[in-house]
C-alpha cells in the first residue's frame, strides 16, 4: 500500500487496533510477526527475511527479544481499512517495566502457545501482565503443523489456566501461513478500538526510545488524545524538557514519515533528543504549556544485578569506555560507575535490571565491539539498617560496613514460578531448598507437568541457578520471577586473604549457614590456580577476625644440602634452619602476584 495516498487524519479511532504478542521463548513470536507483514502487505518481496523485528545479532542467535519494535499494518475486513499496530514486547523478566509499558499502549493481545511444548513459565507470568491491564486476549495455538503437536491438549490447559473456551482459541502455524486470516479476522473483531479523541488535548504515552547517531533519540509513541505535527512544542511530564517535533510517522515497518499521527494511532516522534536519559520509557508527552494528568504507574529503571567489567587486557580500557558509552546511548537502564582493582585494573561497575540483561550487555560488547571482558560475580542490591537509625544501600561487596555497626541487613526476594515435568519435580525441590527457598504453592498442570512457586533469594539465582535448572530437569523446566520486595537475613562478608592480606576482587556478601562451604570451595580453587613463588601462600577465607578455611601452596625449593657428602646430620640441619629462616623473611616481603586466570577461575565458578 502506498502511505502516500492515505490520509491519517481520516482513519478514526475506532478503525485502529493496538495489539501485542506474548509467548515463551522460541514459541514462534517472530515468526509470526513476520506473516502478519507478508499477508498485509506492509513487507515487500526484497525486504522479507527471517525474525524481520529481531534487528540484533544477539536477538537473532538466542531466538528472544531484547528491544522492543513496533510495525504498523492495513488490513481490509467487510470494506472497511484498519490501521494495525504490532507492539512486540520482550519476553523477558528482566524487561517486565518495559513490557508493563508496551502493553499499556495495547487494547488487546495475542496468546502465541506451541502446540508442542504447551503453556511454560513467562507464557502464565506475561499473561497475568496482560490480565491486570484489562487487555482482551486472543488465543492462538502456534506450530500446529509439527509431528509432535497435540493441539487438543493444548486447549485444555488454556481452559484449565485461564479460562478460554475450545472455540475461542485459533489453531495455526506461522512458518506454514496456516491461519493467519483468522488471525487479523479475530484481531479486528475481538480487540476493541482505542478511546480517544482528536479534540482533546494531546496526550501520548512514550513507551520506548532508541539512539539514532545522525537523527538523535528515536521515540514509540502511542497517542491517547489529540494530534501531532511537525514544527509543534511540545514536553515531557517526568523531565519537564520541552523540544520542538522535528519528524513524525509510522513504523511501516520501517520508519516512513508523515504529516501527523491522530488520537489512537502509534507510531515514532523525532524532536533533538540527544540522549535515551531524557526519554524515558513511561512518560507522558503532551502539548506545549497544556498540562494534562500524565499516565499512571511511570517508574524510573532500577538496576537490580551488579557486577564489575574489566578489559582483560588493560590496554583496551579507553576502547571498553568507548563501547560502554555507546551501548548506554541506547539502553538508559544500565547505570554506569568506573571502579580500580588492585587485581583487575581499571574497570566499570554496571548495574543491570536482571541476569538475562547483564548476558546480552557483556555478549554485545564482544559481538558489536570485539572487545573481549571478564565480568566479575553478578551482587545485588542489599539494604543494611545500621545501629545509629540510618539505612544504606550497598551493590558490592568492598563497600560492606563494619559488622559491629549493622543492626539488621535486608536481602531482595523474588517470587519463582517452575514448570517442569513430573518426573523432574524431586530434582526441582532439592535445588530450590538448596537456594534457601521457601515452596508457596504447587499445582498440577495438566497430568505430566507440575507448577511450583517458589520465594527465594534474588543472590542464590544470582550465580548459576539458571543453568543448574536446566541440567536438573534435561532442559525440560522453564523459570520465570517477579520482585517480591525485601527480607532481613544472616548474610556475611567474606574475604579471602593471601598471606594475611585481603584481595577486594575476591570477597563475596553470602549467607551464614553456606559461608563454611562456599570459603572452602574457594580456597581450594585458589590453591590450583596461583602458581608457586619462591616462598609458602597461605589462602585463607575469613568473616571478620574468624578464619573458616585454609589452604596453602608450597614454596618452591633449592636442594640445599646437595653439596653434603657424609659428614655429621647437624651439618645439614644447619642448612636447612638457614634455608627455613630465609623463606621466612622472603614471606614478610614477598608479594604475591595473582595471575588473571585465578580471577577469571573464580569468577566463572
Amino acid at each position: 500500500m502506498d502511505l502516500k495516498k492515505i490520509d491519517l487524519k481520516s482513519i478514526a479511532p475506532e478503525q485502529v487496533r493496538n495489539f501485542s504478542i506474548i509467548a515463551h521463548i522460541d514459541h514462534g513470536k517472530s515468526t509470526l510477526s513476520d506473516r502478519l507483514l507478508e499477508v498485509t502487505g506492509t513487507l515487500s518481496d526484497r525486504d522479507k527475511n527471517e525474525q524481520f523485528l529481531d534487528k540484533l545479532q544477539v536477538e537473532k542467535e538466542r531466538g528472544i527479544t531484547v528491544k522492543a519494535q513496533t510495525a504498523s499494518m492495513f488490513y481490509t475486513h467487510n470494506g472497511v481499512t484498519y490501521l494495525l499496530n504490532l507492539i512486540d514486547t520482550p519476553g523477558h523478566v528482566d524487561f517486565s517495566y518495559e513490557v508493563s509499558r508496551s502493553l499499556y499502549a495495547c487494547q488487546g493481545a495475542l496468546l502465541v502457545v506451541d502446540a508442542a511444548q504447551g503453556v511454560e513459565a513467562q507464557t502464565m507470568a506475561n499473561f497475568f501482565l496482560a490480565f491486570d491491564q484489562d487487555l482482551t486476549m486472543v488465543p492462538v495455538i502456534n506450530k500446529i503443523d509439527m509431528a509432535n503437536a497435540q493441539p487438543e491438549k493444548i486447549i485444555a490447559q488454556l481452559g484449565k489456566l485461564f479460562d478460554f473456551a475450545p472455540a475461542e482459541c485459533i489453531l495455526a502455524s506461522a512458518k506454514a501461513g496456516i491461519g493467519i486470516n483468522d488471525i487479523l479476522n479475530a484481531i479486528v473483531t475481538k480487540i476493541p478500538a482505542p478511546k480517544g479523541s482528536v479534540d482533546s488535548p494531546l496526550k501520548a504515552l512514550l513507551f520506548d526510545s532508541w539512539y539514532d547517531e545522525y537523527r538523535g533519540v528515536i521515540c514509540l509513541i502511542a497517542l491517547k488524545d489529540g494530534e501531532i505535527k511537525k514544527g509543534d512544542m511540545i514536553s515531557l511530564a517526568q523531565t519537564g524538557n520541552s523540544y520542538e517535533v522535528l519528524e513524525v510517522g509510522l513504523m511501516y515497518p520501517d520508519q516512513q514519515q508523515m504529516p501527523g499521527l491522530y488520537a489512537g494511532q502509534v507510531g515514532y516522534l523525532i524532536a533533538g533528543m540527544k540522549s535515551v536519559k531524557e526519554a524515558q520509557v513511561g512518560d507522558t508527552i503532551y502539548a506545549h504549556k497544556k498540562n494534562v494528568e500524565p499516565f499512571p504507574g511511570f517508574r524510573p529503571a532500577k538496576p537490580m544485578v551488579f557486577a564489575g567489567i574489566y578489559p582483560i587486557d588493560t590496554d583496551e580500557f579507553t576502547e571498553l569506555a568507548d563501547a560502554i558509552e555507546k551501548l548506554t546511548l541506547n539502553d538508559a537502564s544500565v547505570t554506569i560507575q568506573k571502579t580500580s582493582s588492585p587485581a583487575l585494573g581499571l574497570g566499570f561497575v554496571c548495574g543491570f535490571l536482571g541476569l538475562l540483561h547483564m548476558d546480552v550487555f557483556k555478549q554485545r560488547l564482544e559481538q558489536e565491539y570485539n572487545l573481549v571482558v571478564i565480568a566479575t560475580a553478578p551482587s545485588v542490591l542489599y539494604k543494611i539498617l545500621l545501629k545509629n537509625g540510618n539505612e544504606i544501600t550497598i551493590e558490592i561487596p568492598s563497600d560492606f560496613p563494619d559488622p559491629s555497626s549493622i543492626d539488621t541487613i535486608y536481602e531482595p526476594i523474588i517470587l519463582a514460578t517452575i514448570i517442569v515435568p513430573k518426573e523432574y519435580l524431586g530434582n526441582m525441590i532439592k535445588l530450590c531448598e538448596e537456594k534457601r527457598g521457601i515452596q508457596t504453592d504447587m499445582s498440577f498442570l495438566d497430568e505430566e507437568r507440575v507448577i511450583l512457586k517458589y520465594r527465594l533469594p534474588l543472590n542464590e539465582v544470582a550465580t548459576d541457578f539458571y543453568d543448574q535448572l536446566k541440567s536438573l530437569s534435561s532442559g525440560y523446566a522453564s523459570f520465570d520471577y517477579e520482585e517480591a520486595g525485601y527480607e532481613p537475613s544472616e548474610l556475611v562478608k567474606m574475604d579471602i586473604l593471601l598471606n594475611k592480606k585481603a584481595v577486594d576482587a575476591l570477597s563475596v556478601i553470602v549467607h551464614k549457614d553456606k559461608s563454611y562451604y562456599l570459603g572452602r570451595d574457594l580456597a581450594e580453587k585458589l590453591r590450583k590456580v596461583i602458581p608457586r613463588q619462591l616462598f609458602e601462600v597461605a589462602i585463607q577465607a575469613a568473616i571478620g577476625a574468624k578464619v573458616i578455611a585454609r589452604e596453602s601452596v608450597a614454596a618452591l625449593r633449592k636442594d640445599v644440602t646437595a653439596k653434603c657428602y657424609g659428614g655429621d646430620i647437624s651439618r645439614k640441619r644447619k642448612l636447612l634452619e638457614k634455608q627455613k629462616e630465609g623463606k621466612k623473611r622472603m614471606k614478610q616481603v614477598g608479594n604475591v602476584e595473582v595471575p588473571q586466570e585465578a580471577f577469571f577461575t573464580i569468577l566463572k565458578k
